[in-house]
């Protein structure tokens, strides 16, 4: 795996260990995005009911907008990577600039929006009194920061897209770790430090997110030299932009449609009952860290496959697909056997009431079926992405969630009850994994010309 400086050349060399070793730090990275939610629960949870039911109030938004994030930086992965593996520099330099040219401006629409917007918008949510004073306090410090946290997904992604996931995941993983430490502080005044509660508790994350801020600006600017704002034309610049939101749009929608469909089945589930809702989060909460490395490949395929389409190595992506699709697969079925054998210890972890460990054995003994093709369809999904045909993934996850999930979630409640509502989430991997496995491999196999 040949390299400028730590850049990755993906289009030749051992593409099995360049998939591992882009994956496992790429994993590492996504343990520090997660810690940063669940340390925030965690922390303003012993603050008080009002204080999280605040903090509950900002996911929304907050989630929307690392959406929107997030889809633009699928969309710079996708140029840049073919790009690069076409080896055109001159795009690859005028793509990353104007990739975070593009950010800078979407963060000035989205602070001024955001902070004008607060109390109607959280009003018209639900938050009253003294919960929308707190949410106000605590999105007030997360606008004003939002340059520290959206602008670090683009350029990460862009760094992705070279082919080093070691920087970005180490940082984000540090980032994690460094809002841990802060948290206590800011949210309890420990020291010399102020208690400032809730407002404390954005503080952190405004400043652990800083710290991927300040290292992406330094990789694309001084280690790889990819930042330059010399002879830049307004219309190479809208073109660079069209291109990005061709891509990132329907990937950001497609981000949002996962927790809308998620909100869905929590509600058919609360009709149930409330034991039903704890212990299905408390299943999705371990999953998070179970499907860590399947949800890895997927990322880092994007990157893989751009530069392999650019350099026009059709065969060496079908080679990677097949030994990621045979990682997920093989992943899936560990995960599916450690948590058949353990499913009752990992539930009682997050509850001692009978009720809730039974719904989340329940979806223990029954989701992990799907999770190795629940892996592909993932990894399907970002490579179509990377290959240009964000509407192609897009059209999948709307199939998957409103065709088979959620009415298939509605006909296995009347049926089967909680599990039928559980088996409706595993039949929807199965069958979108599977489609999305031969769709992929026909949209390579008739675009080869357009490389």
């Amino acid at each position: 795996m040949k390299r400028h400086s730590d850049r990755a050349v993906l289009t030749e060399g051992n593409l099995k260990k360049q998939i591992v070793h882009l994956a496992i730090p790429m994993m590492f990275g996504m343990l520090g995005l997660s810690v940063f939610n669940i340390v925030d629960t965690i922390y303003v949870g012993l603050l008080g009911t009002e204080p999280l039911a605040a903090l509950s109030f900002t996911f929304p938004v907050v989630l929307i907008l690392n959406s929107i994030a997030l889809g633009m930086g699928v969309g710079v992965s996708s140029v840049l990577a073919r790009a690069l593996g076409h080896g055109d520099h001159q795009k690859v330099v005028r793509y990353t600039t104007d990739s975070l040219t593009l950010s800078f401006f979407l963060i000035v629409l989205f602070v001024t929006a955001g902070e004008l917007t607060i109390d109607p918008l959280f009003g018209l949510l639900g938050a009253k009194g003294d919960i929308l004073k707190m949410v106000k306090q605590y999105m007030q410090v997360w606008y004003a920061g939002l340059l520290f946290v959206v602008f670090p997904m683009v350029g990460n992604s862009a760094i992705r897209a070279l082919g080093d996931t070691k920087t970005p995941g180490t940082i984000m993983l540090i980032a994690g770790l460094t809002n841990i430490v802060l948290d206590p502080l800011f949210i309890f005044g420990l020291g010399p430090f102020p208690r400032l509660e809730i407002r404390g508790a954005a503080i952190a994350t405004v400043l652990s997110r800083s710290i991927t801020f300040f290292v992406a600006i330094y990789v694309l600017t001084y280690r790889e030299k990819l930042i330059s704002f010399k002879n830049v034309l307004l219309s190479e610049m809208i073109d660079s932009w069209k291109k990005i939101f061709y891509v990132g749009g329907p990937a950001a929608i497609t981000r949002i449609i996962v927790p809308f469909s998620a909100g869905i089945i929590t509600a058919l589930l609360a009709s149930v009952g409330a034991a039903e809702v704890a212990g299905f989060g408390a299943a999705t909460r371990f999953e998070r860290f179970a499907l860590l490395f399947i949800m890895s490949l997927a990322t880092v395929m994007a990157p893989f496959v751009g530069q392999n389409f650019g350099a026009g190595k059709i065969k060496r992506i079908h080679r990677g697909i097949n030994f990621a699709s045979q990682m997920s697969m093989i992943t899936g079925i560990g995960l599916l056997i450690i948590l058949w054998i353990l499913a009752r210890p990992l539930a009682s972890i997050f509850s001692r009431d009978p009720a809730v460990i039974k719904v989340a054995v329940t979806y223990f003994r029954i989701v992990p079926i799907a999770y190795g093709l629940q892996g592909i369809f993932n990894i399907s999904s970002m490579i179509l992405n990377a290959l240009n045909k964000p509407i192609h993934a897009a059209l999948l996850t709307v199939f998957q969630m409103f065709i088979i999930y959620i009415p298939l979630a509605f006909i296995g409640k009347t049926y089967l009850g909680t599990a039928g509502i559980f088996a409706a989430l595993a039949v929807s991997y199965i069958i979108a994994g599977t489609l999305s496995f031969f769709l992929l491999r026909t949209v390579i196999n008739h675009h080869t010309g357009n490389i």
